[in-house]
């Protein structure tokens, strides 16, 4: 068996690799999860066969995924020795009985569960107030304040910036030992982000309080320890921090309302010990420490959002260009289709085809659930729809439970999608069409009147034994068939009045009948925007219209 061994430089990790699939990520919730700004929220996964051999896939991430210093764009094997990086992490995989490497050079983190007596906390809004006259005598302290400040335009990496802040602290506040720590979401493990011990010192252990990071992250309390030596619970511990330490302090880094970790100096040194000045000189270097923390967490926030709307702006164009931009020629009909989306990308589409024997195949349909989810399943259904249509004798029903059976055993429970579909004859008028769960098309006569094509069966994809019955109906000269997605009819500006509905949306297609379908499209959707009121649209709208027009063919 192997173990995975490694460190972001700020925490130690070592995984145990155990027949499985194990998904690396910054993602709370990872199965291994290494929380560094580099890794990706899903970056990559292992696969542990029940042989013990193992595997390993990039899954897209920013910064990529290394094994032996070469760039993995597919699944490849690991062996024993083999070293991964992940972003700017670095693993290693050994032997399971192989001793775990050092920790470079940065203080390991323990939670015990006994508190210090000699302990005091302080409410860090109090611990920020103006600094007493006494505080300002520390020598040096101006100068380091305003250089602590200066590093608000730092450009190096966060790593740098932490130990060049505790470098100008050590300046002020005597110390042997000084740390920022990060603590993970649940509150259960604490790691070292930065630290600065003498040359050559071992940083060894943190014994730290669990009582003491609570308060400190969630009650966001400062605190002064005052020779835990004296603390007879304390007397066994081989540690520095509880059996040298004479006296330490920490404070929560807190900006805009939030604790962004802790910020932990000590001393051995008995001439050296912290009093409430020093506790509130440490809090003001925090503070400064804190923002700019933040803004670096934004700086991430900001970078990832631009990756996300650059990667949705593809999709977005990937999916337009799979549509057809205008029907096939069809003399003696007038023919269009209008999709406006939502969001970026989404679940409705069409499609036109003239098939071999010069009819005329078109469809709407309306994925489950929305966004790029949505949007995938529509590329498919899209994608295998149209290997179909050059098939010798194309059959509309054999189409359909293809493509429906495809979806069902290749894609989730609950992801299905409604379906207009039909083939025109333009010779006769005729139309054969399924509608499989789908918002029932209107067909408007010259004269006014409305019938709607009610469904023929389920959704596609939903089951794995449905059956459609094809049906027909003939288009006669100025006759309108006009299909629709539920963006229309649900459209909802949430203030109780209810939705735009089918009566209105038929009131007005019988009123714009005898203009072009592009008109009737713009039509609709202005009054669907009078509607809303200015309230931003939940689903996309599809329209696709077909006229028959006066002139016989």
């Amino acid at each position: 068996m192997h173990k995975l061994v490694g460190t972001d430089g700020g925490k130690f990790y070592s995984w145990l690799m155990k027949p499985g699939r194990y998904r690396v990520g910054r993602k709370a919730g990872s199965d291994f999860c290494v929380p560094h700004r580099t890794v990706s929220r899903a970056h990559a996964e292992f696969e542990v066969t029940p042989a013990g051999k193992c595997f390993l896939t990039d899954l897209g991430s920013r910064n990529g995924t290394f094994v032996n210093g070469e760039r993995i764009e597919s699944r490849v094997p690991l062996g024993e020795g083999d070293s991964v990086l992940f972003g700017q992490t670095e693993f290693k995989l050994v032997s399971a009985d192989e001793s775990e490497p050092p920790t470079s050079g940065l203080p390991r983190i323990v939670l015990a569960q006994d508190e210090p007596r000699n302990s005091v906390f302080l409410a860090i809004d109090e611990a920020l107030k103006p600094l007493p006259p006494k505080a300002t005598d520390l020598p040096g302290l101006l100068p380091a304040l305003f250089e602590m400040a200066r590093t608000q335009d730092f450009t190096e990496s966060q790593e740098a910036m932490l130990l060049q802040s505790l470098k100008t602290i050590a300046g002020v506040i005597p110390s042997d030992r000084l740390a920022v720590l990060f603590v993970s979401d649940n509150q259960q493990e604490v790691y070292t982000a930065a630290s600065l011990v003498p040359e050559g010192q071992d940083p060894g252990e943190m014994i730290l309080s669990r009582t003491i990071v609570n308060e400190i992250m969630t009650n966001k309390n400062a605190i002064l320890i005052s020779d835990p030596k004296d603390d007879p619970r304390f007397a066994e511990q081989k540690s520095i921090i509880m059996s040298e330490l004479k006296s330490a302090i920490a404070v929560p880094l807190f900006d805009e309302n939030k604790v962004l970790g802790i910020l932990y100096i000590d001393t051995t040194n008995p001439l050296h010990r912290y009093s409430d000045e020093y506790l509130r000189v440490l809090a003001t270097f925090g503070n400064i420490i804190a923002s700019r923390l933040l803004n670096y967490a934004l700086l991430d926030e900001r970078q990832e959002k631009q990756v996300m709307e650059a990667e949705l702006a593809r999709a977005a164009a990937i999916q337009k260009e799979l549509l057809v931009s205008s029907p096939p020629p069809l003399p003696g009909y007038s023919v269009y289709a209008l999709l406006e989306q939502s969001r970026s990308v989404g679940g409705d589409l069409y499609d036109f085809r003239l098939l071999p024997d010069g009819q005329m195949l078109f469809m709407v349909a309306d994925v489950s659930g929305k966004g790029l989810g949505a949007a995938l399943l529509g590329s498919n259904i899209l994608a295998s729809f149209r290997i179909l249509y050059d098939e010798d004798g194309f059959a509309l029903a054999d189409a359909v439970l293809k493509v429906s059976l495809q979806l069902f055993h290749n894609s989730s429970p609950g992801d299905f999608a409604t379906l207009f579909a039909g083939v025109l004859d333009p010779v006769t008028g005729g139309v054969r069409y399924i509608n499989a769960g789908h918002n029932p098309p209107l067909i408007v006569h010259a004269g006014g009147t409305v019938e709607y094509l009610e469904t023929s069966g389920t959704m596609i994809g939903a089951f794995d034994f449905s059956t459609w019955e094809e049906h027909k109906i003939v288009l006669s000269p100025e006759d309108l068939l006009f299909i629709f997605t539920d963006g229309v009819t649900e459209a909802d500006r949430d203030t109780g009045e209810g939705q735009y509905g089918e009566r209105r949306m038929e009131r007005l297609v019988i009123e714009a009948r005898r203009e072009t379908p592009r008109e009737i499209s713009c039509r609709l959707i202005a009054d669907i925007n009078d509607f809303m009121e200015g309230t931003p649209r939940s689903d996309d709208i599809t329209m696709l219209i077909i006229r028959r027009d006066h002139n016989e063919i």
